[in-house]
C-alpha cells in the first residue's frame, strides 16, 4: 500500500499500543495480540470490535513495513515541524499546504520531489526519466530437425528503431538539440504552492530537457521510426512447437538512455514424415507383420539426426508375442535437454495387407485351422 492522505490523519502507533521507538519484533506482536483480542468470530456481538480489528489490520499493513513505516514516520516528521500548519495536504485554504491539480493519494512521488531524506526542498534536478523501448514479437518457423538440433538463424522484425537520417537524435543532420531554456536541462520545473513548491515535468520540453529547433524531417523530431530491420537470433536444441523464447534486450531501444526492450519468439515446427514429439521424448511408429510380432525378430530402426546432421539407425528386438501398440524405449536418443537428452519411443503396429496372393491365403487359411481360440470361445460364453 503506498503512502496515503490520511496517514496524516491517524496515528498507527497508538491504533497498536507501541511507542513510536518500538522494535518491528514489538510492533509484530502487538498486532498478534490485537488480532487475537478484536476477532470478528470472538465478537460476534460487538460491532466496535470488528472495527478495531480492521484498524489495526491498517496500521500494522504500514508500520509492519520498515519502507513503509519510514516514509509515514516522515510524514509525520514533516507535520510536527508545521509544514502542514494550515491544514493537512489537500485541505487548502490560506498558508495551507496543497497538492498540485489531480487526486495524489500516492504520496511517494511527493516525498520524492519536495523533501530530501534531511527535510526541506531540495532543489535538486532530477535526470530524465528513462524509459524501457517496446517489446517486440516474431515468428519463426522450423523443420523438425532444426527444433531437434538447434539452429541460428535471421528474424525480419518491424519496430520502433533510431532514426536511419538523424540517428536518433530528433534533428535534422548537421544540427544538435539544445538545452531547454525553461527548465534548462533539468526537465522539470518548480511550481509553487503555498509555502512549497512541487516539480513538474517541463511544459515545453515534456521532460526530456532538450528541445528541437530544426526537427528532423524523417522522424519528425521524435528520433524514431517503425522501420523492418533483420535480427540474428541462436534457438536452442530441443525448442517445442509453441514455444515463446524471450530474448533480453533485443526489442526496441529505450529512451533517455533506457535499457531496449525484449524480443519474444514463438516457434512453429513443421511435421516430419516418420518422427513425432512427446514433449522431451522423440516417437516414432513402426509397422511390423504378422510373423515378425509372432516370431520375433530384430529389427533396424532410424534414429533423429545429430547436430552435425547424421543419419543413424540402431536394431531393436522384437520378442515372439509381441502385441500390435507396445513402445520400446531407447534410452537418450530423443530431444535435448538441459540435463541430456530425452527417449525415443519405438511403438509397434501389426501390420493388416490389404491383398493377398493365393499362396498367402492359402497359409493363412492352414494356419486358421491350427489356431488357439479358446480364449475368445471363454469370453462370449461368460456374456451368455
Amino acid at each position: 500500500m503506498p503512502p496515503q492522505r490520511d496517514w496524516l490523519e491517524k496515528d498507527f502507533y497508538e491504533v497498536l499500543g507501541v511507542p513510536e521507538e518500538a522494535s518491528q519484533a514489538d510492533i509484530k506482536k502487538a498486532y498478534r495480540r490485537l488480532s487475537r483480542e478484536l476477532h470478528p468470530d470472538a465478537n460476534r456481538d460487538d460491532p466496535r470490535a470488528e472495527e478495531r480489528f480492521k484498524e489495526v489490520g491498517e496500521a500494522y499493513s504500514v508500520l509492519g513495513n520498515e519502507d513503509k513505516r519510514k516514509e509515514y514516520d516522515e510524514l509525520r516528521r514533516l507535520a510536527a515541524s508545521g509544514a502542514f500548519a494550515g491544514g493537512f495536504p489537500g485541505a487548502g485554504g490560506p498558508g495551507g499546504f496543497t497538492f498540485a491539480e489531480g487526486d495524489l493519494g500516492d504520496l511517494s512521488d511527493l516525498l520524492g520531489n519536495l523533501f530530501g531524506r534531511g527535510g526541506g526542498f531540495t532543489g535538486a534536478r532530477r535526470a530524465r526519466r528513462q524509459r524501457k523501448g517496446a517489446d517486440l514479437e516474431a515468428d519463426v518457423h522450423l523443420s523438425f530437425e532444426d527444433a531437434l538440433r538447434g539452429v541460428t538463424t535471421t528474424l525480419r522484425v518491424t519496430g520502433a528503431g533510431p532514426c536511419d537520417t538523424c540517428q536518433g537524435s530528433g534533428a535534422r543532420p548537421g544540427t544538435s538539440p539544445s538545452v531547454c531554456p525553461t527548465c534548462r536541462g533539468a526537465g522539470q520545473v518548480a511550481v509553487d504552492q503555498g509555502p512549497f513548491s512541487i516539480a513538474q515535468p517541463c511544459p515545453q520540453c515534456g521532460g526530456s530537457g532538450q528541445v528541437i529547433d530544426d526537427p528532423c524531417p524523417t522522424c519528425d523530431g521524435t528520433g524514431r521510426q517503425v522501420k523492418p530491420r533483420e535480427i540474428r537470433v541462436r534457438l536452442p536444441a530441443g525448442v517445442k512447437a509453441g514455444a515463446r523464447i524471450r530474448l533480453k534486450g533485443r526489442g526496441g531501444p529505450g529512451e533517455n538512455g533506457g535499457p531496449s526492450g525484449d524480443l519474444f519468439v514463438r516457434v512453429s515446427v513443421a511435421k516430419h514424415p516418420v518422427f513425432g514429439r512427446r514433449g522431451d521424448d522423440v516417437t516414432l511408429k513402426l509397422p511390423i507383420t504378422f510373423s515378425e510380432a509372432a516370431l520375433g525378430t530384430r529389427l533396424t530402426v532410424p534414429l533423429p539426426a545429430t547436430s552435425n546432421g547424421d543419419q543413424r539407425t540402431t536394431t531393436i528386438k522384437i520378442p515372439a508375442g509381441t502385441a500390435s501398440g507396445r513402445t520400446f524405449r531407447i534410452r537418450g536418443q530423443g530431444a535435448p535437454t538441459r540435463n541430456g537428452r530425452g527417449d525415443l519411443l519405438v511403438t509397434v503396429r501389426v501390420d493388416v495387407p490389404q491383398k493377398l496372393s493365393k499362396r498367402q491365403k492359402d497359409l493363412l487359411r492352414e494356419l486358421a485351422q491350427l489356431e488357439d481360440t479358446s480364449a475368445r470361445d471363454r469370453l462370449l460364453a461368460g456374456a451368455q
